[in-house]
């Protein structure tokens, strides 16, 4: 359910009209449903209530720091991948004893930054990342809390480039060598091991993947045991999908259904990443056609939103429902919505009926408050859009749109260019 609704044939952002938004900060911009929000992530947590839990928000899928303060009020967490997504989570005013830092890649200078901000665990994707946490944490005289980061070779039947648990994918350490990975970190005088982690992907749309998932988490948590290992938090990862068209994920209520029973009596505090699940259905991308045209029959919309705005369709394939944001009877025509960007990658949609919309209407382009502005760029020199929140009957800018000014901010010419 979403706070996107039709009100005498306009759209409203909960209490108010997406024109009026429109009017004062112009196109285009994102717009995100305080409501829609707030509801998605009790849903998903109270599905959970039967087991201790903490629900660690994806900040990659939305990271404006308004959105992370609404997650960091209903006792929320952070999932994150870098530096400045936790100095992101921090500036909301989540509790640093609810961060899980994941990804590949963690530089020293982020790795110190996490230990002495005191988060709750790394997420260990190799041996040596394990090595360097260690080392990192010694010179500090700190601990570090870790978990493992399993991939456990699953197919998640999702996209290619948003599956993370296969062999082939560069994620975590496989199966058969988890276990001698945490007695090396056992050896370790500045690990504290916590936890073990597994996430195999992102919008995915069927319950058998995280179940075969989390049987073999159970498994290795039984080994562990033996080894006088015990695991006190057990990472679920993120990845249950939404409806964009006619996809029919789980609802969260049979996912935790799923995931409790198939972890069994583990007496571990589950741990969840959900990004998309949270934020996707909350948010919406608002843009303005600027010119209708005709090739050789084949029409096309060209709006002020570009692919530097929303990449996924052009990255994915994804889809994306389009809703005018006044309904009056016009007649449905097969149109190819495109943007300004200089690319014949940069569409919304190909081959789509929709209505024949008109240059100066407004459209929305909707599941776009999940990996939409974190994605966007400043490609084509075009500055980054403004995001709004809408609480109820009032509308906040918590994203100004950026000026030609802050485009070449940090900028400077050498004084060797300034020679005749």
């Amino acid at each position: 359910m979403n706070y996107f609704n039709y009100k005498n044939d306009e759209l409203y952002c909960e209490e108010v009209p997406v024109e009026k938004i429109a009017q004062e900060v112009g196109t285009p911009f994102y717009l995100y449903s305080n409501r829609t929000l707030t509801r998605h992530f009790d849903v998903f947590s109270g599905a959970f209530a039967a087991v201790p839990h903490l629900i660690c928000f994806a900040v990659k899928a939305n990271s404006n720091i308004s959105i992370l303060k609404i997650y960091a009020k209903r006792g929320g967490g952070a999932d994150i991948v870098s530096g400045g997504e936790l100095y992101r989570a921090l500036k909301a005013g989540i509790d640093p004893s609810r961060i899980v830092y994941s990804g590949v890649g963690k530089r020293d200078d982020e790795i110190d930054f996490a230990l002495k901000t005191g988060i709750l665990l790394f997420n260990i994707e190799s041996l040596q990342e394990l090595e360097v946490i260690n080392e990192r944490a010694g010179r500090l005289g700190l601990k570090a809390g870790i978990g493992i980061r399993i991939n456990p070779d699953i197919n998640p039947k999702t996209h290619p480039h948003i599956s993370t648990g296969l062999k082939e994918n560069k994620f975590g350490i496989d199966v058969a060598s988890s276990v001698r990975a945490y007695r090396y970190a056992q050896e370790m005088k500045h690990i504290d091991i916590k936890g073990l982690s597994c996430h195999i992907g992102s919008q995915i749309t069927e319950i058998s993947p995280f179940r075969e998932a989390v049987q073999k988490l159970s498994e290795i948590v039984g080994l562990l045991k033996r080894d006088g290992i015990e695991i006190r938090y057990l990472d679920f990862g993120g990845g249950l999908g939404i409806p964009y068209d006619d996809e029919e994920p789980p609802p969260p209520s049979e996912y935790a259904e799923a995931i409790i029973g198939a972890a069994g009596d583990i007496a571990c505090t589950f741990i969840f990443e959900p990004g998309r699940v949270l934020a996707g259905n909350g948010g919406i991308l608002v843009t303005r056609v600027l010119y209708t045209k005709k090739n050789q029959g084949k029409n096309f919309l060209v709006v002020d939103a570009g692919m530097n705005d929303l990449l996924r369709p052009s990255l994915y394939g994804a889809f994306h429902r389009f809703q005018p944001v006044r309904l009056t009877p016009k007649e449905e025509i097969t149109a190819d919505v495109v943007g300004p960007i200089c690319e014949s990658g940069d569409f919304f949609a190909r081959g789509r009926r929709m209505p024949s919309l008109a240059r100066g209407d407004l459209l929305a382009v909707m599941s776009a408050g999940a990996y939409g502005f974190s994605m966007s760029s400043n490609y084509n020199s075009r500055p980054r859009i403004p995001e709004v929140l809408v609480c109820d009957e009032s509308w906040h800018l918590i994203r100004e749109r950026e000026s030609y000014e802050d485009l070449v901010r940090g900028e400077s010419i050498p004084g060797c260019l300034e020679k005749v």
